[in-house]
Formats: structure tokens, C-alpha cells, sequence
């Protein structure tokens, strides 16, 4: 119930988040419309991930999904990462739904929240879209949202340059592997610092497949030559055995179609994960044509 009343208010304050959703909602069959009322009152948390009756739908299939993954690998918990806070709100949501996927799944989420703490810093080049985003955009009070956040959620605060490799070397292992991570932070500059996050030599530090959302790809004045795409890009030149591809095919495996998060999504492919190294056991297709006892 809570989160039903946080959604409806999110909606009337937000004007922009609810003609989208109208937008992709209403061009979506009436069928569907209608069977997701039903999934809404008497579904389950995957069922309503399923049917994108979440807040953050991106987030809640993100962490599912990587749970789905951890559990696969014996695993009890994974990480999931927040690069560009801002005031808070996506985080404060990405750990209500952490505890929803715990009770789906039984996966704990370990959370961390990077930030500069006051505001962008200022725009390098045009890299960064500076006719977008300036120096003091999205300052955050950081000491109120740490008091909100609970026991499995850590803020880090500071240049990404200087956060990310401390993470790396001090805080993530394999016990816990990267399995989803959202990456909010505007700049080229500042996306390609934290793409380092995928730097580390053990391969076993991540899900064999992570989950990536990027938010800054949307906008017209968006493309491949600025912003996040241009340090997608440059990591997948600059890693012979790690790269990050767009989810193309997730578009068919979803209930609804319009989504605008279904193209923000995108895949980390390591090429050198342990898994990869794993025997599998031989597998057999039949051939019915074969097994037919009066073959005509």
C-alpha cells in the first residue's frame, strides 16, 4: 500500500513521468491494460515485475533478474550500484525493492550509492553536454538521506575517480559479484570514471551476466560522440575480453512493448569469467523424423 500511495503522488507531481507512462501505457493492447489491473490487486512481486507495475520498473527487473542470476550460481547476495544519487529518491527505491527481491528469492542485495554529494561539478568539454547539465545541478542533503538509508545501502561520497578504484581494492569480492548497476551521473567524464568499476582482474567479482541501465541515452541531442554512449564506447575499445552491448532482444521477452527503460538496458559480456570455464554436460537433439516407425 505504501508504495501504491508513493506512485500516485510520484504522478501528480511529476507531469513529465505521467504523460510518459500514459503514452506507453495507452498505445499498449486494451487486453493487457486490463489483465494488468488483475496482476496489480492479486499478483506477485514477479508478476508484477513481469507486468512493469513497479516503481522504477528498470530497477525492479535489473535486481531481479541478477538475483535470478546469483541464485543460479549458489550464490546468497550480489551488489547493486547507484552511479548519480542526486536527492535520493532512486536509491531510497532501489532498496524497497532490494528487500522485495529478498522475499522473492531469498538473495540479499548489498546497495552502494555513488556521488559527488554537492552537485555536478563543472562540464569538462562538449563531451559532457554542456547545453544539458551544468556545474551545481542535483545537489543532495547528505546527511538526511544517509539517516534514511538502512543497514544494507552505503552512500559514498566524492569524485568517482577517487571512489570507484577504493571499492574496488577495499569492498567488493566474490562473495557478494556485481549483478546490477545503474549509471545516472550526466557526463561523459564522470560514466567513463565509473565504468572502471568493471576494472577488476577477478573476473569472479561479477555475475557472469550484469544487468546495466543507462539513463542519459534518451534525448535527441544524444549520441554515440558525447555522453554516456561515448564512454560505453570507449570501454568496449579500450577491454579486449569485457564488453557492453545493448540488450537487443528484450524487447520480445517483455509483456508490454513501449517501455522507454527496454532500450536503456544493456549487458556486460566478460569473456574471461570462470564460468566460461566450466564443464557442461553433453547434450542430445532428437531428430523426429528419425524416430518415426513408418517413416513415409
Amino acid at each position: 500500500m505504501p508504495s501504491k500511495r508513493f506512485l500516485l503522488k510520484k504522478l501528480m507531481h511529476q507531469p513529465s513521468a505521467r504523460t510518459r507512462i500514459l503514452k506507453e501505457r495507452l498505445t499498449e493492447p486494451l487486453h493487457l491494460n486490463a489483465a494488468a489491473l488483475v496482476v496489480a490487486a492479486f499478483g506477485s512481486f514477479r508478476a508484477k515485475v513481469a507486468w512493469d507495475l513497479m516503481m522504477r520498473p528498470h530497477y525492479a527487473y535489473g535486481l531481479l533478474e541478477a538475483a535470478d542470476q546469483a541464485r543460479e550460481a549458489g550464490l546468497d547476495s550480489f551488489t547493486a550500484i547507484e552511479f548519480g544519487v542526486a536527492a535520493g529518491e532512486g536509491l531510497l527505491n532501489l532498496c524497497k525493492l532490494a528487500d522485495e527481491v529478498r522475499a522473492e528469492t531469498g538473495i540479499k542485495v548489498r546497495i552502494a550509492g555513488f556521488d559527488a554529494g554537492q552537485g555536478m561539478p563543472p562540464p569538462v568539454d562538449w563531451r559532457d553536454h554542456p547545453e544539458t547539465f551544468s556545474a551545481g545541478d542535483f545537489p543532495m542533503d547528505v546527511d538526511g538521506l544517509k539517516a534514511r538509508l538502512p543497514s544494507n545501502c552505503r552512500l559514498i561520497i566524492g569524485p568517482v575517480s577517487e571512489t570507484v578504484p577504493e571499492f574496488l581494492a577495499n569492498e567488493l569480492n566474490a562473495s557478494a559479484p556485481i549483478g546490477f548497476v545503474a549509471f545516472d551521473l550526466d557526463y561523459y567524464s564522470s560514466t567513463k570514471q565509473a565504468l572502471a568499476i568493471f576494472d577488476d582482474v577477478d573476473a569472479a567479482k561479477y555475475l557472469f551476466l550484469p544487468v546495466l541501465y543507462f539513463d542519459d541515452i534518451v534525448l535527441p541531442n544524444y549520441s554515440s560522440w558525447a555522453g554516456e554512449l561515448l564512454a560505453i564506447d570507449e570501454f568496449n575499445q579500450e577491454h579486449a575480453m569485457r564488453k557492453i552491448q545493448q540488450y537487443r532482444f528484450l524487447r520480445s521477452r517483455r509483456i508490454f512493448k513501449n517501455a522507454r527503460w527496454i532500450d536503456q538496458i544493456f549487458l556486460l559480456h566478460l569473456f574471461d569469467h570462470p564460468r566460461l570455464t566450466v564443464p557442461h554436460q553433453r547434450r542430445h537433439m532428437q531428430n523426429v523424423y528419425l524416430n518415426q516407425l513408418n517413416p513415409s
